[in-house]
């Protein structure tokens, strides 16, 4: 068992009614299916005008898709929309935080490793809220395909402005019975993940001198937990880099937090049984287990509130009082 896998708005009128009043055609969903290290392997873009002021315009052209931020219809140019990354966002707490972002009004980078099908899912569930996502294929533990997608959102969007490093997997076994391997591959993808993210994001937004980085850590870096030795210690070093981080980068207007949530409901803790689920909770003062939009809430404060731009090197738990 575990504590924490991280693997795991305004009336508007119809967007394609918005591009024909501009002179473009409906929107279109394309979807292709690219080989690592190309461009993002879906791309489903979604907008509308507010107010009769704001829009979201999409260029297609040779069977690419591209966002572009829109002019307003009284000819002023208008602030884009933040551009997020969140890795390991396919499923779970990763999919809440893509989704609630794409409802905030972000463009997301839905990072995804072996999930494909879920990821489009969630470019989906985006775009129905009105939204704009693209799916990426990308292993955060390889330095050349950290790099490519960073570069895609960019050159899809112009910008980098929010990451959200949410990637994680478990390899449980008591640390006598640990095999090197076990260790390894958590702290790649755990802890070398998050390192390789936040340097390929935080070299744009040192030059545009703004961003937020946040880093999804895990009550058990905080408290341990029998059985996760290798995944404890990968979450308790994101939250030394997450402060060390935060001294570095502040100079440069950038934000660095982690979340470190508790048991959190998923599909793991469905199948933990009675017997575990009954003593899990008795740990949890509110005696019950959090809920995926509970920590992708936090995460969207974090990443775009006006609120959170005083805020760096925090951790903070989301746990029901777990840790206390």
């Amino acid at each position: 068992t575990e504590l924490h896998n991280s693997s795991s708005m305004a009336s508007t009128m119809p967007f394609s009614a918005g591009l024909v009043s501009l002179g473009f055609p409906p929107p279109q969903h394309h979807s292709c299916r690219l080989q690592r290290y190309q461009r993002p392997c879906t791309l489903i873009s979604s907008g509308g005008l507010s107010d009769g002021r704001n829009c979201l315009t999409v260029a297609i052209r040779h069977g690419q898709v591209k966002a572009m931020a829109g002019v307003s219809m009284d000819g002023l140019a208008r602030p884009q929309a933040p551009v997020a990354v969140v890795t390991g966002a396919s499923r779970g707490i990763g999919r809440a935080i893509a989704v609630a972002l794409g409802k905030a009004g972000c463009k997301v980078v839905v990072n995804y490793a072996k999930s494909g099908m879920e990821a489009e899912e969630v470019c989906r569930e985006i775009m129905e809220s009105g939204g704009t996502a693209i799916s990426f294929s990308a292993d955060v533990s390889i330095e050349a395909e950290v790099e490519t997608m960073m570069r895609a959102a960019i050159d899809t969007w112009g910008t980098l402005d929010v990451l959200v490093n949410n990637a994680g997997i478990t390899r449980d076994a008591l640390l006598m019975r640990m095999k090197k391997a076990q260790w390894q591959e958590v702290v790649d993808v755990n802890l070398t993940g998050v390192y390789l993210c936040a340097q390929a994001a935080a070299a744009v937004m040192m030059k545009r001198k703004k961003g937020r980085i946040i880093n999804i850590a895990s009550v058990a870096g905080m408290i341990g937990n029998i059985g996760q030795a290798n995944y404890c210690a990968a979450k308790a070093g994101v939250i030394g880099l997450t402060k060390a981080m935060a001294r570095e980068y502040g100079g440069r207007n950038i934000n660095v937090n982690a979340v470190s949530p508790g048991w959190v409901a998923s599909d793991m803790t469905a199948k933990l049984g009675d017997d575990i689920e009954r003593k899990a909770l008795e740990t949890i003062p509110l005696g019950r287990f959090g809920k995926p939009e509970e920590i992708a809430g936090l995460v969207e404060f974090l990443a775009v509130h006006p609120a959170a731009s005083y805020m760096t090197g925090q951790v903070l738990p989301v746990d029901g009082g777990l840790s206390i």
